[in-house]
């Protein structure tokens, strides 16, 4: 096979995958209009359909189903090869992606990247920030970040860290004016900024103490969807925010935020990185999780992998 039309092949895969150019684009490191050319020259060369277009979806024919179902197969082939010669060379080469939420990459794997990478220069690393629960193996990741309680049973988990905890926080100034809430309903009556989902769901404040559990959708009139945005949010004083630990450390030791509740704000199982038990590793993510278990020390790892419960 010509190595052009191959590489149009991948480019299909991915849009078809990712319902979306701009995502697929993304992942592939090209523009959108340069995959569209690309499908085009596809579409005309084969002469059939393969995709359909919206201005808001993107979705496989019947043409184009069939042959991602009998294409991906030979595409994960073909990589699965690639791999296996790559096991020769004296320096792991190519691409590893992950996908995890903001506060994990900033936390845990950010401060990994620049050493992996000095020790690693043929390897490229993807960090790529996402909320959303995906299939990382259907979105061409190698690995992905939760909580270990929210691992499918068919993962390989590492922890990356200890337990943590998210927190309830406010400035100085709005505990003042507003009170301190001193019970986990007393949030219902404050102004609280809210996370919302990429699914649309507002993500819930949950607290435990003495075995007694709360679970509270917090009201307040602003959303947002990173923490990010949340943390300045908080800062400015517009309304109590709940946030990993380790995420707002620095504004809690400079006394910008006070951390409220915090007698019911359990601990919470460890990030972990996943991936699946069943997929050929490639030579530079192997190498990765070799990077991974040396920083054990100072990432506070234990001595092995495991298969969350």
């Amino acid at each position: 096979m010509r190595s052009r039309n191959l590489a149009e092949l991948e480019a299909f895969a991915a849009i078809a995958r990712a319902r979306s150019f701009r995502k697929a684009a993304e992942e592939r490191g090209v523009s959108v209009s340069a995959l569209s050319l690309t499908m085009r020259t596809l579409e005309e060369r084969m002469g059939v359909r393969l995709l359909h277009r919206t201005t808001r979806s993107v979705s496989p024919t019947e043409a184009g189903q069939l042959l991602l179902q009998r294409l991906q197969p030979a595409l994960d082939d073909i990589a699965a090869a690639m791999d296996m010669v790559n096991d020769f060379r004296e320096h792991p080469t190519g691409t590893v992606r992950i996908n995890a939420p903001i506060p994990a990459l900033e936390v845990c794997l950010a401060p990994l990247a620049g050493g992996f990478l000095a020790e690693n220069p043929a390897v490229s690393l993807e960090l790529i920030s996402d909320a959303a629960r995906v299939d990382i193996v259907e979105h061409g990741f190698d690995a992905g970040v939760r909580f270990g309680e929210d691992l499918a049973r068919d993962m390989i988990a590492v922890p990356l860290g200890g337990p943590l905890r998210y927190l309830v926080l406010g400035t100085p100034d709005l505990l003042r004016r507003l009170g301190a809430p001193e019970q986990p309903e007393d949030l219902l009556r404050h102004r609280c900024v809210r996370h919302r989902f990429p699914g649309g769901g507002i993500f819930p404040w949950e607290f435990e103490k003495d075995g007694r559990k709360v679970t509270i959708t917090p009201e307040g009139p602003l959303t947002v969807n990173d923490p990010r945005v949340a943390l300045r949010a908080g800062l400015d004083g517009a309304g109590l925010i709940r946030l990993p630990e380790e995420y707002a450390r620095p504004a809690i030791a400079a006394g910008q935020l006070v951390p409220v509740l915090e007698a019911w704000c359990p601990l919470l199982p460890s990030w972990f990185l996943y991936y699946p038990s069943r997929r050929q590793m490639s030579s530079a993510f192997r190498t990765f999780l070799d990077y991974v278990a040396r920083c054990r020390p100072t990432a506070g790892l234990p001595e092995q992998p495991h298969r969350p419960a």
